[in-house]
């Protein structure tokens, strides 16, 4: 069951600013590889949205990826405002499972390469992150991966965007998104019942344009933070 809402108008419940930010060390390659290979016991915020109602949820992943710059970002899209779903949001690359899929990982590389026209062969896989339930009716599996950015894509990656369905391609620093004081709780009421979910607003200094993260994007960035942290 979707709701017609406007995040940005949401009640703000507040920030966590108590919670430490992830130490950057944490950010390089051998960091990352070892947290996958090495789990640590943790404990996701959010795994199911409280407005889920679909009797028949559909398998689908999306890619994380992971950009490693000097300083690195997380590659997200802003979608297409016809699309059925999800309508202008801010996400991952991804999509729901097909039968010719063998696994959770193919999934999220085929999709990605649709959306975006990333090859699957640039993609370093670390792992995945426990799924997630949209209201919707996905179960999403996050599926993190690292990619190496080539001599002419200091700026952007050098992709191509499926037009119906993907507006823009952009990148956001991850320790923004790894800092809990830019996580805001939100909060709205629907038929008296009371909604919250996580939202992370990022302006892009080069366009002064805000990208409003929020939902089930923000859910699975926040769960990442979670992971990076423990």
């Amino acid at each position: 069951m979707a709701f017609m809402i406007d995040p940005r108008v949401a009640e703000l419940l507040g920030h966590d600013a108590h919670l430490p930010a992830v130490d950057p060390q944490r950010f390089t390659r051998a960091s990352l590889v070892q947290r996958f290979q090495q789990p640590p016991v943790w404990q996701p915020d959010v795994e199911v949205e409280k407005w889920y109602r679909a009797p028949d949820p559909v398998p689908a992943s999306v890619l994380v990826p992971l950009v490693m710059r000097g300083e690195p970002s997380v590659l997200l899209t802003q979608r297409t405002t016809h699309l059925k779903k999800h309508a202008g949001q801010i996400s991952f690359p991804g999509g729901r499972s097909e039968p010719s899929d063998p696994d959770a990982v193919a999934t999220a590389l085929r999709e990605a390469q649709e959306e975006v026209g990333l090859a699957p062969s640039r993609v370093d896989v670390l792992g995945t992150l426990p799924t997630y339930t949209t209201g919707t009716g996905f179960v999403v599996t996050p599926v993190v991966g690292l990619i190496e950015p080539g001599a002419q894509e200091l700026e952007r990656l050098q992709l191509q965007a499926d037009p119906s369905e993907v507006d823009e391609i952009f990148e956001v620093p991850l320790h923004f998104l790894m800092d809990p004081r830019y996580h805001q709780r939100r909060a709205f009421d629907v038929s008296g019942t009371r909604l919250e979910f996580f939202s992370m607003p990022w302006t892009s200094q080069a366009t002064d344009k805000e990208y409003f993260i929020w939902g089930a994007t923000a859910a699975m960035l926040r769960n990442l933070y979670r992971f990076l942290s423990a």
